[in-house]
C-alpha cells in the first residue's frame, strides 16, 4: 500500500467511534431529568458539537503522526495516500464555524422558545433569527474576501553564479561551504535587505473563513483562557484552604437551612414576576439584566446548599459521605497543584519561545520530542494533554467572569442537572475557542508540528492574511494572554484565600 500509513487510520477510525460514544454518555449523565425522552435535535448538535471540539484537538497530534508516515520519502510528493490533513482540517472548521453561527443558535432559539406556541411557530421564530444571521454573516464574509481576502508573503529574490565541478571535492569537503568553486561564497547569502518584496496572492474562500473564525474566537480565548489558566488551579487549590473543617450541629443545620429557604421563596417570587413580564411583552434591557442577577443569585444559592450538604450529612451513610468529602477536597489540592505546574510551564513557554525575539529555547517542543524518543506516542499525549488543558482553562475563566462581571449569560453545567440551553451554550463557547486553541498549540509548538498542514493553514496563511497579519505579527494575543494570567494570579493572590463572601444575606456558618 505504499506509503499509506495504515494504523494511523485505524487509529483515527477507532478514536472517532469513541468520542462519540464518551459525548453520548456525557450528554444522557449530564441532561437534565426534564429533558429525557425529548429535545433530540438539542441533544444531537450536542453531541456533534462536542465531538467536532475532541476531534479538532486531536488533529493537531494526528497531523504530526501523519508527517511521520512519510519520513522516509525523498520529497513530498512521494508520499501518496496518507491522510489529506489539510482537507480534514478546513472540513472540521468549516463544520465548526456553521455549527457556531447558525446550527447552535438556531436550537437555543428553537428550545428556549415559547412553550405555549406550537412547534412550527417556534421553528419560524428561530429560522428568522438564525436568517438574518446568515445573511449578515453571508454578506460580511463576501464583501471581506472580495476586498482584502489576500495574503502578502514577504520574499527576497536570490541568485548565485555557477562554476563547473572541480577535479577535487577536497575544497567543497573541508570548506563547509554550500558554494561549489574557490569563491567559497554564494552571492545568495548577501543579499541586499532592498531586495525584499511582497508576493501576493488571493487565499481560498474556506482559508479565510477559518482565518476570520480564528480571529473571533482568539479575542474570546484571550480574555477566558488568560484569566482560566490561573483561575482553574488556584480555585482547587484555595477550595481546599476554605473546605469545611468539621461537622456542623444539628440546630446550625436547621439555623442555615431557614435562612436558605426565605431566599429561595424571594427568588421563586421574583423568578415568577419576570416570567410574567415576559409573557406581557415587556423583554427590555432591565428585564436582561434582571435575569441574568436572578441566575447569579440562584447558582450562588445553590453552592451554598451544597455546602450545607456537606458541613452536615445525613442518612444511614453520613459518616461515608463526609470521608468522601475530604477525599474530595484532598483531590482537589492534588489537581490544583499539578495544574498549577502546568500553568506555570504553559505560560513560560509564551515568553521564551513566542514573546522573546529569537526564542531562547524550545522548552516545551524539546520536552515532547524528547518524549517521542522514550515511547512513540508518549510525546504526543503529552500535547495533546497541553491542548486539552487550554480548553479547561477557558471554560474556567468563563464560568469565573460570568460569575464576577455577569457580562455574560451563566450556564453552569450539572450531573444529572443540566438543561438543553446550558449544553448547547457551552458547547458552542468550546467550539468558538477550539479554534484558537489548535492554532495558538500550533504556534506555540510550531517546532514540534513543523511541516504539518496545521502549520500552513495556520501558519504562514494566517499570519499573512492581509488586514490581520499585524495581530499576528507582534504577538498581540500572546501578550495579552500572558498578561491577563499573571494579573489573574496576584488577585486570587491576594484574595483567593479568603473565604467566600455570603451570597445575598446568606452566609454559611463554618
Amino acid at each position: 500500500m505504499g506509503d499509506f500509513n495504515l494504523a494511523l487510520l485505524l487509529v483515527a477510525i477507532i478514536v472517532t467511534v469513541l468520542v462519540f460514544v464518551f459525548n453520548v454518555y456525557l450528554l444522557i449523565n449530564y441532561q437534565h431529568p426534564d429533558d429525557v425522552n425529548q429535545a433530540y435535535f438539542p441533544k444531537f448538535v450536542v453531541v456533534l458539537g462536542l465531538s467536532v471540539a475532541v476531534i479538532s484537538i486531536l488533529m493537531l497530534p494526528a497531523d504530526v503522526a501523519n508527517r511521520h508516515a512519510c519520513r522516509h520519502a525523498l520529497y513530498n510528493g512521494a508520499c501518496h495516500l496518507t491522510l489529506p490533513m489539510k482537507q480534514l482540517w478546513l472540513a472540521i472548521y468549516i463544520i465548526d464555524a456553521i455549527l457556531v453561527f447558525f446550527v447552535i443558535p438556531f436550537a437555543m432559539f428553537y428550545y428556549e422558545g415559547d412553550q405555549d406556541k406550537s412547534v412550527g411557530k417556534r421553528v419560524k421564530s428561530a429560522a428568522i433569527y438564525v436568517g438574518v444571521t446568515a445573511v449578515v454573516c453571508g454578506l460580511t464574509l463576501g464583501i471581506l474576501y472580495g476586498l482584502v481576502g489576500k495574503v502578502d508573503f514577504t520574499v527576497r529574490h536570490l541568485s548565485s553564479s555557477s562554476t563547473s565541478f572541480p577535479s577535487s571535492w577536497n575544497g567543497f569537503s573541508t570548506s563547509g561551504s554550500p558554494c561549489i568553486g574557490n569563491s567559497r561564497q554564494c552571492s545568495a547569502y548577501t543579499a541586499s535587505p532592498s531586495s525584499e518584496t511582497t508576493w501576493t496572492m488571493r487565499t481560498t474562500f474556506p482559508e479565510y473563513v477559518v482565518a476570520l473564525a480564528t480571529v473571533a474566537g482568539s479575542i474570546l480565548f484571550t480574555i477566558l483562557g488568560g484569566t482560566g489558566i490561573a483561575c482553574l488551579p488556584l480555585g482547587l487549590i484555595f477550595a481546599f484552604f476554605r473546605r469545611p473543617k468539621a461537622v456542623i450541629t444539628r440546630s446550625q443545620y436547621i439555623k442555615e437551612a431557614t435562612e436558605l429557604g426565605k431566599k429561595a421563596k424571594e427568588l421563586k417570587k421574583t423568578a415568577d414576576s419576570l416570567h410574567q413580564e415576559e409573557r406581557s411583552g415587556s423583554k427590555g434591557r432591565k428585564w436582561r439584566k434582571n435575569v441574568k442577577a436572578v441566575e447569579k443569585e440562584l447558582l450562588l444559592l445553590e453552592e451554598d446548599m451544597n455546602s450545607l450538604e456537606e458541613m452536615y450529612p445525613q442518612g444511614d451513610k453520613a459518616e461515608t459521605a463526609w470521608a468522601f468529602t475530604v477525599l474530595g477536597y484532598l483531590a482537589k489540592l492534588i489537581l490544583g497543584i499539578l495544574g498549577l505546574i502546568v500553568s506555570v510551564a504553559w505560560i513560560a513557554h509564551i515568553f521564551i519561545y513566542l514573546i522573546i525575539r529569537p526564542p531562547l529555547s524550545p522548552f516545551l517542543n524539546y520536552i515532547f520530542v524528547k518524549l517521542d524518543d522514550v515511547w512513540g506516542l508518549l510525546g504526543t499525549v503529552a500535547f495533546a494533554f497541553f491542548c486539552f488543558y487550554l480548553l479547561v482553562a477557558v471554560v474556567a475563566g468563563a464560568t469565573m467572569l460570568g460569575l464576577k462581571l455577569v457580562f455574560i449569560t451563566i450556564h453552569p453545567m450539572k450531573w444529572g442537572a443540566t438543561l438543553m440551553n446550558s449544553f448547547l451554550f457551552n458547547v458552542g463557547l468550546i467550539l468558538l475557542c477550539s479554534i484558537s486553541v489548535i492554532q495558538f498549540c500550533a504556534t506555540a509548538f510550531a517546532y514540534y508540528a513543523q511541516a504539518t498542514a496545521a502549520g500552513e493553514i495556520f501558519g504562514h496563511t494566517l499570519q499573512s492574511l492581509r488586514g490581520i497579519k499585524y495581530l499576528y505579527k507582534y504577538n498581540v494575543f500572546q501578550i495579552a494572554f500572558v498578561s491577563l494570567a499573571i494579573l489573574t494570579f496576584l488577585y486570587y493572590a491576594a484574595f483567593g484565600w479568603r473565604r467566600k463572601k455570603p451570597s445575598g444575606r446568606i452566609q454559611i456558618s463554618s
